[in-house]
């Protein structure tokens, strides 16, 4: 990609040709077998036994200490994944679709026409670039409620209203009860109470693990602040994790925990994420 490296990370040697097409930076993780024209988070200073629960933030921390004390400041470096690529245009596709707070999947066969391939100039205002929201008001289905919900709804009563289906809400609902104040109990002091405060006030995130960022400094002071804290949480959850929304609870937490972050020490721009659904499956 012009003017901007994004490292784009996959779970599957098939998709190397589709990343090559946009000019990114093939990452692969997990247990495929990858050829040798992609990165992998297996080699140098890395954590790449833990990717089963980590998910893309083993490959952060292979960036973190190997990649980053070399390259420049005020250089444009991104990261998106195999299903989750940054869009074209600053639109308001869910608007636009007339699909509000739903995830649209598109054709891959579309990703050349959707995807970014090059710096738009109105990112030079900024230093950070981030998912636009994902909004967590929208419809629960009964089903969901009866399996896993009763006990979320105890603990967050306001979410019987869709203003109140915030990020602790969901959590809650999705990855364990509780489990998100446990972890925010294990943060550096100093963000423990805005953190809190962040999940128990907002309706949505910013999706993926997705960022953006030309300020090597900024990039430094995220990971600074992430992984010690990650690293607590392993105390209280350890790896003797099981169901999807246990597994890759560090995943899950790191996203919330990247929307409050980049918005609190940065001036973050929105940017569309576009999903592909089923993309392996096209190869």
């Amino acid at each position: 990609m012009k003017n901007c490296k994004i490292y784009c990370l996959s779970i599957s040697n098939k998709d190397l040709q589709i990343i090559q097409s946009l000019n990114y930076i093939p990452v692969g993780l997990g247990d495929d077998k990858f050829s040798s024209e992609w990165i992998t988070d297996k080699t140098l200073n890395n954590i790449a036994q833990k990717n089963k629960f980590y998910g893309e933030y083993t490959f952060h921390y292979w960036f973190w200490k190997n990649i980053l004390p070399t390259i420049e400041d005020n250089e444009w470096v991104g990261f998106c994944a195999y299903r989750d690529y940054w869009g074209k245009e600053k639109v308001d596709i869910l608007k636009k679709d007339k699909i509000l707070n739903q995830e649209i999947q598109y054709d891959p066969r579309q990703i050349k026409d959707l995807v970014l391939k090059d710096v738009p100039k109105v990112w030079d205002k900024y230093d950070t670039v981030i998912g636009e929201h994902l909004h967590l008001d929208h419809p629960l289905k009964i089903s969901k409620i009866l399996k896993r919900g009763i006990k979320s709804f105890i603990r967050n009563p306001n979410a019987i209203f869709k203003k109140g289906r915030t990020i602790r809400f969901q959590f809650d609902m999705f990855h364990g009860n509780g489990n998100l104040d446990k972890a925010i109990d294990l943060l550096d002091k100093k963000e423990r109470d805005d953190f809190r405060e962040f999940t128990r006030s907002n309706t949505y995130f910013n999706r993926g693990n997705m960022f953006v960022c030309r300020s090597k400094e900024t990039m430094n002071n995220y990971y600074e602040s992430i992984f010690p804290w990650l690293l607590e949480c392993e105390k209280v959850f350890g790896f003797n994790l099981s169901g999807y929304g246990q597994i890759r609870i560090y995943a899950f937490l790191a996203e919330r925990y990247l929307s409050y972050w980049f918005t609190k020490y940065t001036n973050p721009l929105l940017w569309p994420v576009i999903h592909f659904d089923k993309i392996h499956e096209t190869n």
